[in-house]
């Protein structure tokens, strides 16, 4: 069975890619590291936020009512 790729597994790669991109701007530029990672990492929490507050992972915000029977 082949893996499809899910939103979110791009989500998790999209962090990773834009720190590691930052790291290596700092490193092979001239431009700081420290300001390249703040960048990049200020990329990283629009990708969270994208995935957390506007692709949500739940269809509708009644979703987030509904008791979960495993903790009670």
């Amino acid at each position: 069975m082949a893996y499809t790729w899910q939103y979110y597994d791009l989500v998790l790669l999209g962090v990773g890619g834009s720190m590691a991109v930052g790291a290596v701007v700092g490193l092979l530029t001239a431009l700081s590291l420290q300001l390249a990672v703040i960048a990049s990492g200020l990329v990283a929490v629009a990708i969270m936020g994208h995935g957390m507050f506007v692709n949500g992972p739940v269809d509708a915000p009644e979703d987030l009512t509904e008791e979960v029977d495993a903790l009670n």
